[in-house]
């Protein structure tokens, strides 16, 4: 494992029995009535942190660092109290699709803890309207599809976003939010957008239920095996839309497109070969090919089973779950394959100095390039914000030693 050498921290996390401070600079957004924050940034952390305010777009972009750039999956989320104030009084779709709440939550995260990436509060689900699937995110038990996706008439009649949709005029709030949060992280931190991946999104739509309620996707199942012609109709028109919308994304502000494989534990290996990585990679070429500039990572949850069927993937960057060694991740990915994760989320409910030491086996397991430290999975509602505090410090207190930056 790599050296590593640890500096003094500017500001003292608070204990974690206490609310987080914060640490990242003010933004100038108003957000909507009712809002509370914790804007205490001096004017000696913002200059700080206004230093490596790319810093996690130069090291997608496969550029060194002096540390492991920092940010969560779901790091806008319930265990926020600010974030509490309108999940309690606002629906899903409402605030993913108002861009003032969708703006406001997006920079929840970076005020109170100084990520160094800011994610659009969205959901991978956001686009399908658009192409003909309806949705709705049922309180306490996620996506439901009353209308599934099951036949040749089914998959004929859905549409393809930037060939038969214009991404602009049928989702509007994507752009407007990605627009004001380029505008207000500009010089603060790295913009982050985000897609599901194809065979995520065939899978949500044709099951019609979230993961844990559709067991091994039977219906996916059923048609890949008795009609794999008109499965493969399916899955490039899911890529080709996933590919439009990731370029849109691009194209409104986002700096980097993280790919979400929400439902990679329900593929086998042949599964992935066949069906789930062609696909992600036809939706990723296109960005990368009308975008070079705009990093892409791949995260598969559950994808740690199958890394060495990821070599090569046409990606800037692999994300990991929790379930692998980050060390033994690179050696089964290709040591120059670059990789963000991998912290236990179940590690932030344990003690600061827990934290702190989880955070530094990581870093120290993944070696000083070509890393982002994020967690395995999302943030748990559980999680105290203290905690997420504790976690983004820690990062920012390591330094990779000279001597490794010079291997």
């Amino acid at each position: 494992m790599v050296k590593l050498a640890v500096v003094p921290a500017c500001v003292a996390v608070a204990s974690l029995s206490a609310p987080a401070a914060a640490f990242a600079p003010q933004s100038s957004f108003t957000p909507a009535v009712g809002a509370t924050h914790r804007h205490a940034a001096a004017r000696g952390m913002t200059m700080a942190a206004n230093a490596d305010h790319d810093i996690l777009l130069r090291v997608a972009r496969g550029e060194q660092a002096h540390r492991p750039p920092v940010w969560l999956m779901r790091q806008a989320g319930r265990y926020m109290k600010d974030f509490r104030a309108y999940s309690d009084k606002y629906a899903f779709r409402h605030r993913s699709e108002t861009p003032e709440i969708a703006i406001e939550l997006s920079l929840q995260p970076w005020r109170a803890f100084g990520v160094d990436g800011v994610i659009m509060f969205s959901d991978i689900l956001t686009p399908f309207p658009a192409m003909g699937v309806e949705f709705d995110i049922v309180k306490g038990k996620g996506p439901a599809f009353a209308s599934p996706v099951r036949t040749a008439a089914d998959i004929a009649a859905m549409k393809i976003l930037g060939e038969q949709v214009d991404i602009d005029a049928a989702l509007p709030f994507v752009g407007q939010t990605l627009r004001a949060l380029r505008k207000e992280t500009e010089g603060g931190a790295t913009l982050l957008g985000f897609v599901g991946a194809p065979w995520t999104l065939g899978a949500y739509a044709m099951e019609g239920s979230a993961p844990a309620e559709a067991g091994r996707a039977p219906h996916m199942r059923a048609m890949m095996d008795a009609d794999p012609r008109l499965f493969g109709e399916y899955m490039t028109k899911l890529a080709v839309s996933v590919g439009e919308y990731a370029c849109y994304q691009a194209e409104q502000g986002a700096q980097v497109i993280q790919f979400f494989e929400s439902w990679a534990h329900r593929m086998t290996v042949a599964d992935f070969e066949k069906w789930g990585r062609p696909y992600a990679e036809m939706s990723m070429n296109m960005v990368r090919e009308r975008h070079p500039g705009v990093p892409v990572i791949y995260f598969a949850n559950g994808g740690s089973a199958y890394l060495e069927s990821m070599r090569g993937m046409k990606c800037n960057m692999i994300g990991l779950d929790q379930h692998v060694l980050i060390d033994d991740a690179r050696r089964r990915l290709g040591a120059d394959v670059p990789v963000s994760g991998n912290v236990d989320p179940d590690v932030l409910l344990e003690s600061e100095d827990a934290i702190r030491a989880a955070v530094q086996d990581c870093v120290a397991r993944a070696g000083p390039r070509g890393h982002i430290l994020n967690l395995g999975h999302g943030v748990m509602q559980q999680t105290p914000e203290a905690a997420v505090a504790a976690f983004v410090d820690a990062a920012k207190q390591t330094r990779y030693a000279e001597s490794a930056l010079s291997v």
